[in-house]
């Protein structure tokens, strides 16, 4: 009787051990950051079911990109927060697109309350932002001087709120505006690294026919935030590892960039993926990749 109470006891020590070491090897696992904007139907239907998703695909981090109203998804930036930590996923970046000069105070105080690190200015705010559907090009209005002004005085609150600021690319920053001038370059040139930042998204400098390592040996440490997102042969966005950008190549001038943390992205899938697939697929592919 004895004997058998204890291998008993040694089987249920056993079994705690190796689920413990279990529990430790997936956490161990994840690694890398979601732009939910990837998911974003997804978080419109059920938020917290898609973040939990997101968990599993194996993400550590997230960045938001669905602020309305005071909330996050429909849930106040505390609810949020904890949703997030019950699921061991970080807040490290959330897109703002509506911010004003007006509005930012309070904004920025419910993203502070969030968790988040970073305040990101998506496309230019307050009306600037011009997108064509007919031919799906972007564009801005009100002259990249206005713009490098609007992200100051936006660098200067979210200082005061402690929160950092970043202004997020997409192809026509790097771009001749009609005055000859590359907006990304002015922005850079232009603002005060102590305030502002950026978030370099990869596929649109690639698709601007731009070179992002040209861009960190001319302004080291200001892409604090990269959006990792492929480019399949048609040019369309892709999962990561399965198009043709060549990350491994990038990620070699990580330090040089001021590169803290990264964001998988794909703002469409094609094919029959979904989102969600897509997601995991990419997680295969930045680790392949040594992204960390």
């Amino acid at each position: 009787m004895k004997n058998l109470r204890l291998n008993l006891i040694i089987k249920a020590i056993l079994a705690s051990v190796l689920l413990f070491s279990g529990i430790i090897s997936s956490a161990q696992e994840r690694m890398g950051g979601l732009a939910l904007y990837t998911v974003r139907d997804a978080m419109g239907e059920d938020a917290k079911a898609t973040l939990k998703a997101v968990a599993e695909a194996g993400y550590k981090n997230i960045e938001a990109a669905g602020y309305a109203d005071g909330k996050f998804y429909n849930m106040s930036p505390e609810e949020f927060k904890l949703v997030l930590a019950d699921l061991d996923l970080t807040p490290i970046s959330t897109h703002q697109g509506t911010v004003t000069l007006e509005n930012a105070d309070a904004m920025m105080a419910d993203v502070k309350a969030a968790g988040f690190e970073y305040f990101v200015i998506p496309v230019p705010p307050m009306g600037l932002f011009k997108f064509n559907p007919e031919n799906r090009t972007m564009g801005m209005t009100g002259g990249v001087e206005n713009l490098a002004n609007i992200l100051s005085d936006l660098g200067k609150k979210a200082q005061q709120a402690g929160l950092k600021l970043l202004y997020h690319n997409h192809d026509f920053e790097f771009m001749k505006n009609e005055d000859g001038v590359v907006p990304i370059d002015y922005l850079l040139e232009n603002t005060d690294p102590e305030i502002v930042n950026f978030q370099m998204d990869l596929f649109w400098v690639t698709k601007a026919g731009a070179d992002p390592l040209a861009y960190f040996d001319k302004y080291p440490g200001r892409f604090k935030i990269w959006h990792v997102k492929d480019m399949d042969e048609q040019g369309r966005f892709a999962p990561v590892g399965k198009g043709k950008i060549d990350f491994a190549r990038i990620l070699a001038m990580k330090e040089v960039s001021g590169m803290k943390y990264y964001m998988v992205e794909q703002d469409m899938t094609f094919d029959g993926l979904q989102p969600i697939e897509a997601i995991k697929i990419s997680h295969k592919g930045i680790k392949k990749i040594g992204f960390k």
